[in-house]
């Protein structure tokens, strides 16, 4: 199979027909093997009092996870209790869904230290993701 007349690789998009069609086969296999993916996207934002945003965060539930991909605070609002407010929310919403658990990643000591102090415990990291720094995974099973 390494015989370079036996196939090509090309460079493709990724909303390309073929790229599709490779994601879909393998949508179908992986939903053989453990139940299909059926994705939920959300997305809670904190308001002030006034109505402007001052945080918010966002993700998917799928195979009963709760994934929060993006999460901020608006620098004036930090430490005033908003950001426990949204994962709050963010593990309610994951409760009312039937997830067994939140998986999130960081590239932020900070923000790893927030995640702990409310029950995340780190799961994996990536050394030198993004250069000179460490990106790492955290869950928490609900």
């Amino acid at each position: 199979m390494n015989d370079p007349k036996l196939f090509s690789i090309d460079l493709v998009a990724r909303e390309s027909s073929a790229a599709s069609e490779t994601a879909r086969a393998l949508g179908i296999e992986v939903a053989a093997q453990f139940g299909p993916r059926e994705e939920q996207t959300f997305a809670l934002i904190a308001r002030a009092a006034a109505g402007a945003v001052v945080g918010g965060l966002n993700g998917v539930i799928h195979w009963r996870w709760l994934y929060v991909a993006q999460f901020r605070v608006a620098p004036p609002a930090r430490g005033r209790g908003v950001g426990g407010a949204l994962l709050d929310r963010a593990e309610r919403l994951a409760r009312e869904t039937d997830c067994v658990g939140i998986y999130l990643d960081t590239f932020s000591p900070a923000a790893r230290a927030f995640y702990e102090r409310r029950g995340f415990a780190k799961a994996g990291q990536i050394d030198n993701f993004p250069p000179g720094s460490a990106r790492v995974f955290l869950t928490k099973k609900l």
